[in-house]
C-alpha cells in the first residue's frame, strides 16, 4: 500500500513537472471519455423523452385515417384516397369486440388571442369520448359534453401553454379568447405535457366540439379515429379493425387498403434507427479517441523513460526491484489517463445540465464509473510497454546515460 502510495506521488511529481506536455497527451483520453458519457447520457435522456412521448399518443390507441405514418407510398396517392367518416365511429362500435373507446379528431392551426396578446396553436375538434382515448387529465374546470357538442357551443379547452401564455398563475375558467375573431370560453385547462421528443410543444393546442369545429372552421378538414383497445393482443386489436375497415370501405379481397392504421411501432422503428445511428458515431468517436489518446500516452511515456534512465539506474542501483521501477512508470500512465477521465466527466457533468433543457437527462453513476474505468484501462494498456521496457534496463548502462 505504502508503495503503491509513493508511486502515486512520484507520478504527480513528473506529471506536474510537465504540466504542458501532460495536458496534451491527456486531450485525446478527455475527448473519448467525454464522447461515451455524453452519448450514454444523450441516450438515456432520448429513451425518457421517447418513452413520455410514447405515452401521449397511446401504445394501445389505433389511429385510423388516410395518411400513414413514415411511409413511402406517394403523398398525392393517400390524399386522393377516400375521406374516413364520422358514421364509421358507431359501425366500429358495433362490430368489434375489443374496442374500448373511438374519438373523432380534426385538427388545424389557428391563431388565437385574447385582450392584447396572440399566438398560433393547433386547435382540435372532437367530441366528449376524446378523453377516454389520451393520458392527459383536466387539471381545472372540466370537458365538454355531448349535448354542448351537438349543439356547436363555442366553448374551449385549453393546453397549459395556453394558459401560461395569457393568464399567467390566474384561473383562467370563464374568461373568453378569441379563435378569428370568434369569443369562445374557457371551460377547462389540461394538465402539462412537455414537448414530443423535446423538440415541439404538446400544450400549446385547444380542443372545441367537433360541431363547433365543423360549423365555424370545415367539415372536409381530415378526420382520423382514435380507436382504443387493450393494451393486451394489441396486433389482434388492430387486425380486427382492418378488417371492419375494409368491410366499411368495400373493398375485394384483391384490393390494397384506401385507408391506414397507425400506431407507436412506426415511431419506436423510427427512433430505434436514429438511437442506432447516434450510438455507432459515439462508439466511433469514442474509439478513435482513446486510441490516439493512448497512443499518445504510449509514446510519452516511451519518452519520459529515456529522460529518466539515470533515475532508473540509481533506483536499480540502490535495490529498486524491476516490478517497483515497472509499478512506478504504470502508475504515472495510469494517473495522467485517470486525471484525463475526470476531466471529460466534468465536461460532460457541465454539458449534461445543457442537454437537460432539451431531454431530461442526467449523468448516470453507473455510465460515469464505467468511463473512468475505461480511461484507467487505457493506462494500463498505453503503460505497459514503456513501464516493461524500464523495468529491463541495465543498471550499470543506465548509469552512463547522459
Amino acid at each position: 500500500m505504502l508503495l503503491l502510495l509513493e508511486n502515486f506521488m512520484i507520478s504527480i511529481s513528473a506529471i506536474f513537472a510537465n504540466k504542458a506536455r501532460s495536458s496534451l497527451t491527456a486531450l485525446g483520453i478527455v475527448i473519448g471519455v467525454f464522447s461515451v458519457t455524453m452519448m450514454g447520457t444523450l441516450i438515456t435522456g432520448l429513451d425518457k423523452t421517447f418513452e413520455g412521448s410514447m405515452s401521449f399518443l397511446g401504445k394501445n390507441i389505433l389511429y385510423v385515417g388516410r395518411w400513414e405514418w413514415f411511409s413511402d407510398m406517394d403523398w398525392w396517392e393517400m390524399k386522393n384516397r377516400p375521406r374516413i367518416k364520422l358514421e364509421y365511429i358507431d359501425k366500429i362500435k358495433n362490430k368489434s369486440n375489443r374496442v374500448l373507446a373511438v374519438a373523432p379528431e380534426r385538427r388545424k392551426g389557428v391563431s388565437i388571442s385574447y385582450q392584447e396578446k396572440n399566438t398560433g396553436i393547433e386547435i382540435f375538434g372532437t367530441t366528449e369520448n376524446y378523453m377516454k382515448t389520451v393520458s392527459s387529465n383536466i387539471v381545472s374546470g372540466r370537458f365538454f359534453t355531448n349535448n354542448e357538442d351537438r349543439s356547436g357551443s363555442r366553448i374551449i379547452v385549453i393546453g397549459d401553454g395556453v394558459k401560461k401564455a395569457f393568464f399567467g398563475e390566474k384561473n383562467p375558467i370563464g374568461e373568453k379568447i378569441k379563435i378569428n375573431n370568434i369569443k369562445f370560453r374557457i371551460i377547462g385547462v389540461l394538465e402539462e405535457q412537455g414537448k414530443f421528443m423535446g423538440i415541439w410543444s404538446l400544450d400549446n393546442r385547444a380542443i372545441i366540439p367537433l360541431g363547433t369545429y365543423e360549423r365555424i372552421f370545415s367539415r372536409r378538414d381530415f378526420l382520423t379515429l382514435r380507436v382504443k383497445v387493450p393494451d393486451k393482443n394489441l396486433n389482434e386489436s388492430k387486425d380486427e379493425i382492418m378488417t371492419i375497415m375494409r368491410h366499411l370501405r368495400s373493398l375485394k379481397p384483391n384490393q390494397k387498403n384506401d385507408f391506414s392504421i397507425n400506431q407507436t411501432k412506426a415511431f419506436e422503428k423510427q427512433y430505434n434507427s436514429l438511437k442506432l445511428a447516434i450510438g455507432g458515431t459515439g462508439t466511433f468517436i469514442t474509439l478513435l479517441s482513446l486510441i490516439v489518446g493512448g497512443i499518445g500516452v504510449m509514446n510519452i511515456m516511451f519518452v519520459s523513460v529515456k529522460e529518466r534512465t539515470r533515475e532508473i539506474g540509481v533506483r536499480k542501483a540502490i535495490g529498486a526491484t524491476k516490478g517497483m521501477i515497472m509499478g512506478q512508470f504504470l502508475m504515472e500512465a495510469i494517473t495522467i489517463c485517470l486525471f484525463a477521465g475526470l476531466t471529460g466527466l466534468l465536461f460532460a457533468y457541465i454539458s449534461s445540465f445543457f442537454l437537460n433543457k432539451f431531454f431530461p437527462s442526467t449523468l448516470d453513476l453507473g455510465l460515469a464509473t464505467f468511463a473512468i474505468l475505461i480511461s484507467m484501462l487505457v493506462g494500463v494498456v498505453s503503460g505497459f510497454v514503456p513501464s516493461y521496457r524500464a523495468a529491463n534496463l541495465d543498471p550499470i548502462d543506465s548509469l552512463r546515460y547522459e
